[in-house]
């Protein structure tokens, strides 16, 4: 991986379930600058597997979200490696005492880079895929009166009971590799990592995807080629660690579970003052779009506009879709437009 971003040092923080997180720190990379009257922020945090350098597949010259007229801050995920982690964090919170970090957690230090760090007051935009959305959601709620508008995509304001089952399954794939040894291993989970990615790849894509064989779109003769190279890329790219502590935080997402809105989600989703366009994709298992037309129901300003592809969750994923990309351009114009 490059080095091609800033860390914001945190101290130690002290997260929703009362442990500390010791020396904190974020890792993200800012794009364009910011406008005199402050009016130009994108915050486009990361999704699961993702990094500030996958987010730039989501902006560039000439599109919606252009660093010629956006200030864009992305930042990276607690767990994802680059911000603090299971596998740069030193004893004794290192590996699997790595402290569950909740996506409050994640936006309240967000939200310190941005007012403590950039200066930033006012949020034009924030948007994001699958636990990106998640974060898009949570900033809406947890700030309301600093964003002016969200775009969430293949995701939701909570981790469905659906959502939670198929995290469960891709855990115990790798957990089940005599390697593991509860997350004190001394060599990398191998087998486990390569069955967490084989589960993963059948929920990532729909039905129809495998059955029309669009594998070969990306340049895979069979889908088990496709199988071996998400094998192959999660045991080369990421710690078994990191990957179960952004489980967590996946599995407890939800933007009522705080102080704010002692659970109710109604209640929290009411509350949202940004203008929301949500993106589902028809065929996504992760996050349906059934679930967005319930949030979007108790919403101020939302609109639910799912985009119909055989795709599934990856349909967002940068190059897979030209359509759905400009799909999503024409809703960030939309809602950087009305701002």
């Amino acid at each position: 991986m490059n080095d091609d971003y800033k860390i914001f040092e945190l101290g130690d923080v002290t997260l929703q379930s009362g442990a500390v997180l010791p020396q904190a720190k974020l890792a993200y990379q800012t794009y364009g600058t910011l406008s005199e009257a402050g009016d130009n922020v994108v915050v486009l945090p990361t999704f699961y597997t993702g990094t500030h350098w996958r987010n730039e597949g989501f902006f560039g010259a000439g599109r919606a979200i252009d660093p010629a007229r956006h200030f864009i801050v992305s930042i990276n995920l607690f767990g994802n490696a680059l911000s603090s982690s299971p596998s740069n964090t030193p004893a004794p919170n290192d590996g699997p005492r790595f402290p569950h970090v909740t996506i409050w957690d994640n936006v309240a230090c967000q939200h310190r880079l941005l007012t403590e760090a950039l200066g930033v007051s006012h949020v034009a935009l924030v948007a994001g895929w699958s636990m990106a959305a998640l974060q898009a959601y949570q900033w809406a709620a947890q700030y309301p009166d600093m964003v002016a508008a969200i775009l969430p995509f293949c995701g939701s304001a909570k981790a469905s009971p659906h959502n939670i089952v198929f995290l469960d399954g891709v855990r115990a794939a790798l957990c089940a590799d005599g390697d593991w040894n509860g997350g004190d291993y001394d060599v990398p989970p191998e087998r486990g990592l390569r069955a967490f990615g084989r589960v993963y790849a059948g929920w990532a894509f729909s039905q129809t995807f495998y059955r029309e064989r669009l594998h070969r779109q990306l340049g895979f003769e069979t889908f088990e080629d496709l199988l071996v190279d998400w094998e192959e890329d999660h045991v080369a790219n990421w710690d078994a660690n990191n990957l179960l502590a952004k489980i967590w935080t996946w599995q407890n997402a939800d933007i009522s579970d705080n102080p704010l809105y002692d659970g109710d989600f109604a209640k929290a989703l009411g509350a949202i003052k940004a203008r929301c366009i949500t993106i589902p994709c028809t065929t996504d298992l992760y996050f349906p779009p059934e679930d967005n037309e319930i949030e979007v129901s108790y919403m101020r300003n939302a609109q639910c506009r799912p985009f119909a592809s055989p795709w599934g969750h990856c349909v967002a994923s940068p190059g897979n879709s030209p359509e759905f990309a400009t799909f999503l351009d024409q809703a960030a114009t939309e809602l950087l437009r009305a701002g």
